[in-house]
Formats: C-alpha cells, sequence, structure tokens
C-alpha cells in the first residue's frame, strides 16, 4: 500500500520516528506540527534510552551511528540521595551497573528531536499547522486549511486533538505535583563543585514531598528540576503562588525558601542557576486507559499512555509504539488487513504499557506523597527495579544484577562515610 495517505499529527520523538520508519519502508507521510519551527521552545532535558525500546527503534530507523555521535555513556552515572546529600545508590557508568541498571546512555532531548528530523525528507513536517478538530479521517486546522488521509496517528501528546476525537472520556488528571525547570550554564566553569557532584550524570535527591534532579547535558550545561506537591494545577499563576513564574529571581527566592530544610549543596546550586525558567504541572492518564478501535485513526505515545517521567519510560515506550506501529502498517497489503493490524497494536500496546504506567505512578507516589521517603528508597524502589529487570534476564544475569545493586548501595555507604 505504497500509495497509502498517512498523517502524523506531532513532530516529538514518536511523531518522527513513525515517519522515519515509514519513509526507510517506501511510504512518505506527511507530519502535522503545530509550533512555527523545531527550536520555538524548549524540548526538555536529558533522556535515558532502554535496550529494548527506544535503543531498538534508533536502530530499526538506521540512526544508530549518528546517535553514538551524540550519546554519552559516561553520562549513565547515577546517585540517588537524600536532601542532606547521604548517598543511598550510586550507578557508575561501568559494564557491571549495566547488568543491574540496563544500559542506557544519555541524549538531549532536543539532539534526539534533531537528529530524527534530520533524517526525514525535506517537506515532511509542516510546520505551524496546528490541528483543531478532527472529523473521521479529514484534518481542520487553524489556519483554515484542511485535509483528509487514509491513516491518521495522533502522537501530539498530553492533551491530543486526535485523542479527543475518539475518546472524549480519556483526559489527563493532574497528579498533584508541580514542577520548576531551570539549567547552570557551563556548570564546568560556573558551578565547578556541582558539576563534579553530578559526575558526567545524574543525582536524584528527595526529602518528603519534595524532589530536586540534577542532570548533566550534552552542551555542558547541567539541567535542575525541582518539584513539589500542590492541589491545584494552576498552581503557577502569580495570584496562587505569590510570585512571577517567569522571573528567575523570583523563583529562586521562592524555591529558596520552600528549600530551607535542604542541605547547603543544593542551595549553591540553586544560586548559579541562570536563564531561563520553566513551570509546569504534571498529569497522567489513568493506568490502563483504554479507547474503543476506530478505523482510520489511532494514537502512540504521550496521546495513548501519558504517564510520569518517574521510571524513565516515556520517550522510550513511545518509540517503542512508533518502532511496532511501522511494522504493522508495512506489512499491510489491503485496508482491511491494515485496519486489522492496528486494531491489534493498539490492543498490545494497551496490555504492554499498563504495567509501566503503575509502575511510573507508584513511584510517583513514593517519592513525593511517602512521609518517610528514604525507605522507600532503599526498599520498595530497589525492589521494584530488581523485579523490572528480573523479568528480562536469565538466572545467571540476575545473580549478576543482585550483586552489581550490593555494589551499588555499598558504594553509596562508602561515599558517605568519606
Amino acid at each position: 500500500m505504497q500509495n497509502m495517505r498517512i498523517a502524523i499529527i506531532g513532530a516529538g520523538p514518536a511523531g518522527c520516528m513513525l515517519a522515519r520508519l515509514l519513509h526507510l519502508g517506501g511510504i512518505q507521510a506527511t507530519v502535522f506540527e503545530g509550533e512555527t519551527s523545531a527550536s520555538i521552545r524548549s524540548q526538555g532535558g536529558s533522556l535515558d534510552l532502554h535496550t529494548e525500546s527506544g535503543l531498538a527503534a534508533i536502530k530499526e530507523a538506521g540512526l544508530w551511528d549518528v546517535f553514538l555521535s551524540h550519546a554519552r555513556y559516561d553520562g549513565q552515572y547515577l546517585a540517588v540521595v537524600d536532601k542532606d546529600l547521604h548517598y543511598y545508590i550510586v550507578r557508575n557508568a561501568d559494564a557491571a551497573s549495566n547488568i543491574a541498571f540496563g544500559e542506557r546512555p544519555e541524549i538531549d532531548r532536543v539532539k534526539l528531536r534533531e537528529i530524527l528530523l534530520d533524517s526525514l525528507p525535506e517537506d515532511t513536517v509542516k510546520w505551524g499547522h496546528r490541528l483543531q478538530r478532527v472529523d473521521g479521517t479529514t484534518l481542520t486546522f487553524t489556519n483554515g486549511t484542511t485535509a483528509d488521509f487514509d491513516l491518521v496517528v495522533g502522537a501530539d501528546g498530553a492533551f491530543s486533538k486526535v485523542r479527543l476525537s475518539i475518546a472524549p472520556e480519556l483526559k489527563p488528571e493532574f497528579t498533584g505535583v508541580g514542577m520548576h525547570d531551570l539549567s547552570i550554564p557551563d556548570a564546568e566553569k560556573t558551578a565547578p563543585e556541582i558539576y563534579k557532584l553530578v559526575n558526567r550524570g545524574s543525582l536524584f535527591a528527595s526529602a518528603d514531598h519534595q524532589r530536586f534532579t540534577l542532570q548533566q547535558m550534552g552542551d555542558g550545561s547541567i539541567s535542575m528540576g525541582f518539584s513539589f506537591v500542590r492541589e491545584d494545577p494552576d498552581w503557577m499563576k502569580p495570584d496562587k503562588c505569590g510570585y512571577d513564574c517567569e522571573d528567575l529571581a523570583q523563583v529562586k527566592k521562592a524555591l529558596a525558601k520552600e528549600m530551607e530544610h535542604w542541605g547547603p549543596v543544593f542551595h549553591k546550586a540553586l544560586d548559579a542557576a541562570q536563564g531561563r525558567t520553566l513551570t509546569r504541572s504534571l498529569f497522567r492518564l489513568p493506568v490502563g486507559a483504554k479507547w474503543e478501535h476506530k478505523p482510520g485513526v489511532t494514537l502512540i505515545g504521550d496521546a495513548a499512555h501519558l504517564m510520569t517521567p518517574h521510571a524513565g519510560e516515556g520517550v522510550n515506550q513511545a518509540l517503542e509504539d512508533a518502532m511496532i506501529l511501522a511494522r504493522v502498517i508495512l506489512k499491510a497489503q489491503s485496508a482491511e488487513e491494515l485496519d486489522d493490524g492496528i486494531r491489534q497494536f493498539e490492543s498490545d500496546m494497551m496490555a504492554r504499557v499498563e504495567k509501566i504506567q503503575q509502575l511510573a505512578w507508584d513511584r510517583c507516589q513514593g517519592l513525593l506523597f511517602t512521609t518517610n521517603v528514604t525507605e522507600y528508597i532503599v526498599g520498595k524502589w530497589m525492589q521494584q527495579r530488581k523485579i523490572r529487570m528480573a523479568e528480562q534476564l536469565d538466572e545467571g544475569q540476575v545473580k549478576a544484577m543482585d550483586e552489581a545493586m550490593a555494589k551499588a548501595q555499598a558504594e553509596a555507604n562508602a561515599r558517605n562515610k568519606a
């Protein structure tokens, strides 16, 4: 079905990956994106791609070599600490740690999107086409244009217009978590103590109902995030929070007060923040969310299974969705075969992702809604990881994983004594 007219809504990682894989198979899809260019807004922090999902899709898309030229294998370092910088887990960037935690090279989200966009033929992405509504497989955009397609794929994120057209009952729910995102530019020079602490990887710190994250970025900056519990999804409005969330000085002052019980090193990190600050609320779709299949329309990525970032699975599952859906489309020899294939794809995707959604939600609750978060980190968080990894390993690998995890905890204990 080489002449199939396929519209992909959203030029994020999932949409671009699907377009790339279809292009390799001889089908030229059209990607519609509401933003006017790829650089119109910040594309987030650093991502770790997983062997069986994100990395598998990169390889299938023929982008492994270019990915390797930008990936940071030394960025696999991970430290889990509390507000006083007491270490609980230290995962080094070595072979033994790969057994316990999986091989998860880091790449900046903006660089991943750039790689995918550059792999597409010119004019594949139609910028400045914000979707207004979907009627069957007819698309209407806010610029007044309309277009008809054989298949519409919604890769349009958390508040998907495509999802609204086929499952209006599935609405994102506020998780009760708000976030400020900040940045330390050229951290090795501007904040050497913080740069050394992050060790070219990531540091995740927790206190009751609060979380502080530091992640090395490919451009030398460190991405910083502070999350906390809030009741109102619009908490960031000045009349509700009491400050201007777009004013860095006001945000830093408010966070310093919020973090008054945190250790000195985290205040040093906050002081070093420069440039823009972004503010957001975290939303999710209900775990196990399902919709009735509609011929000619389907969903992938956050549009299908929005989850919190606490399992590091959002983009990985989105890329896996794109990889599997591309196989279904390329295999189909008729419209009936395509519809049957997509129906099965949706069923399989829902089953695959449900337990991952649950894991992400469990971790979100454990890290931000637990009164003794350190006990959660040491106990349940590690046990969840072991169970998740053990599902993919044989007996010998499980033994090696146990040894590597014990090493990660021993490394943490050694740092606490130093």
